[in-house]
């Protein structure tokens, strides 16, 4: 099997300023264009959870209500994966181009977690007008917008634990 080379470009950060990417200087050039899309693809590296026993796990006590209670890793968006790759939407708040710094509304990344690439959110390849979704997660949001005000203690067990 090949082994893949990957780069980080960037770390997120949440702090008292707010959450946000700052690239690695050499990649702020790749900004150019950027501009005017509110939304981005961010793809990041789980950091935290890398290690050899979470990339060897293939199942996982499920953490949704109502959903099967095994559930396959690919099924689920647990950092405990083979590749601890992580894909998030986020809203673009601002661009400063020059210190390469990208403010954003939300992610789900921790503080210091690895960037490793950034693409622009486009309605023509990344939304799916009706996607179908097991009945056990159908009464979710159905946009990120929705998401922020969506009751999700009500769908994860981790306060039963």
């Amino acid at each position: 099997m090949e082994r893949c080379t990957v780069v980080q470009i960037g770390t997120i950060r949440s702090d008292a300023e707010g959450m946000r990417v700052e690239l690695e200087r050499e990649y702020i050039p790749a900004l150019e264009g950027l501009a005017g899309f509110s939304h981005l693809q961010i793809l990041w590296w789980f950091s935290e959870s890398d290690t050899t026993e979470a990339r060897r796990r293939l199942q996982e006590r499920s953490p949704y209500k109502g959903a099967p209670a095994v559930m396959g890793i690919f099924a689920t968006r647990s950092p405990n994966r083979p590749n601890p790759l992580a894909l998030s939407c986020a809203e673009l708040l601002s661009l400063d181009y020059q210190r390469g710094i990208l403010h954003l509304a939300y992610i789900d990344a921790l503080d210091g977690s690895p960037v490793l690439d950034l693409k622009p959110y486009t309605p023509s390849l990344d939304r799916v007008e009706r996607p179908g979704v097991p009945s056990w997660c159908g009464n979710w949001p159905k946009s990120l917008e929705e998401s922020g005000s969506f009751d999700w203690d009500s769908v994860f067990t981790f306060s039963e634990s």
